[in-house]
């Protein structure tokens, strides 16, 4: 292409869907009564409990939280046999085992689940090779064409690139490695403000798999600046230096400093606030001694935008080679494959309702068990000496309903017949018939009513 022939502006395709741009920029339950006690037998038995200093507390239904709340507050206390039924049981010992390994089992994933925790807070990167393919088509002028766009030369230029052996099944989209992408075209032939093809990065890009320029002069450089996150940063030479770092994200660098601080006992040893620097410290920062806490604002000054890959790239206009392609290896850094896998695995519940059944359930039968317990020990108790357990039972009920009810009484006069044989308790007798007679005429109207209705 000669200089006489007029350009057209140059433009920039990005992706495969055509889309054109010119010039762009993470209260425990009370424990069961002891099976050994009254009030364990006595609610085996189904009389209310012995009188134990406060008010028996109900078991009905409405007594305390709802079942489902309970169980979220139970312990692994609440799973643990008694001793006195692994005694009774040798073979419960083998559950007992379980409960201990499952105890330690927690404890290692509860471990694990943290350390994870403080792992996702960190940069979890690796580096990687991306393989860029820089290919060109060249179409030459046709001397005997009859339109404008056969007699002009022109030329093609693809920007494509994929990641060498990535292992992930989803793959990554060109453009997501790249913040940036200019294009330097002749300055001679497009002018000093219609010379750069630029590409910047926006919060609504739409990430491609390539980008498709043309036409273009002969020659050009491509500037391509690598996408990173968390933002790389260039340091200073002099810090470089220092820290024997070249580009690192701000925060590796500001525990490059601290390591350097530690390991050249730079740190005040009355104040540990300041750090007195060194005369590369001093040198680097221009003060003799500054607060740890200012070196971020410091090191603002110190920090330069990543150098950008360059590329010089020649169009070949040779009619037998029309067709060419140039590769480059870049080095790029992407997320850690375990990353989203440990996220996962974080957020994931999918067996916590199992569990919580499994839970529910062996509390339940743990239960069922001690109830058994107590049931066995009435019935033992009973069957040995029945005249002495039925009158401890009776004493134990007289208790209970003093303490209930508030009334005080004199147990040793209650303890004899002539106490009942006095005229109030035929008047007692009376209103107590009375008031179960009408109790009961109630619901028999009720009845009535509701098979009218």
């Amino acid at each position: 292409m000669t200089p006489g022939l007029q350009h057209p502006p140059a433009v920039v395709q990005v992706g495969t869907a055509g889309t054109h741009w010119r010039n762009p920029q993470l209260a425990p339950r009370p424990p069961p009564p002891g099976p050994g006690s009254p009030s364990g037998m006595a609610a085996a038995a189904g009389f209310p409990a012995p009188a134990t200093g406060q008010p028996p507390a109900s078991h009905g239904p409405s007594a305390g939280p709802p079942r489902a709340l309970a169980w979220g507050r139970r312990k692994m206390a609440d799973k643990i046999l008694p001793q006195r039924i692994r005694e009774l049981v040798p073979e419960s010992q083998a559950y007992m085992d379980l409960l201990a390994f499952e105890r330690k089992l927690d404890q290692t994933i509860m471990r694990k689940r943290v350390d994870i925790q403080e792992a996702l807070k960190r940069p979890m990167k690796q580096k990687r090779k991306l393989c860029l393919y820089i290919s060109n088509t060249f179409n030459p002028a046709k001397p005997d064409a009859e339109d404008s766009d056969g007699s002009i030369a022109s030329w093609e230029l693809r920007v494509e690139g994929k990641l060498l052996d990535d292992p992930s099944k989803q793959k990554r989209k060109f453009s997501s490695f790249f913040k940036s992408l200019v294009i330097e075209l002749d300055k001679d032939l497009y002018g000093p403000d219609n010379h750069l093809v630029e590409w910047h990065r926006t919060p609504t890009t739409q990430e491609t798999d390539g980008f498709q320029l043309f036409p273009l002069p002969l020659s050009h450089l491509i500037f391509m600046a690598i996408f990173s996150q968390p933002p790389q940063f260039k340091l200073d030479p002099r810090l470089a230096r220092l820290l024997g770092l070249h580009t690192q994200s701000r925060s590796a660098i500001v525990q490059a400093l601290w390591q350097y601080v530690k390991t050249n006992r730079l740190q005040d040893s009355h104040d540990k606030e300041y750090i007195n620097g060194d005369k590369y410290f001093q040198q680097i920062f221009d003060c003799p001694r500054l607060k740890f806490s200012e070196i971020p604002q410091r090191l603002t000054a110190l920090l330069l935008p990543p150098d950008p890959i360059v590329i010089n790239h020649v169009i070949s206009v040779d009619p037998s080679d029309q067709k060419k392609t140039a590769c480059y290896d870049i080095d790029v850094e992407v997320e850690e494959p375990l990353k989203g896998q440990m996220s996962s695995f974080l957020l994931s519940t999918a067996n916590q309702q199992e569990i919580s059944a499994l839970d529910s359930k062996i509390h339940e039968t743990i239960e069922s068990i001690n109830q058994l317990k107590i049931q066995r020990d009435f019935m033992l108790s009973f069957s040995r000496d029945p005249k002495g357990y039925i009158q401890d039972l009776l004493r134990s009920q007289s208790r209970d309903l003093k303490v209930m009810t508030d009334v005080a009484g004199n147990p040793e006069e209650e303890r004899r017949a002539e106490f009942y044989h006095q005229p109030w308790s035929q008047e007692a007798v009376s209103r107590y018939f009375y008031c179960k007679i009408q109790q009961r005429r109630q619901e028999l109207e009720q009845s009535l009513v509701v098979r009218t209705t």
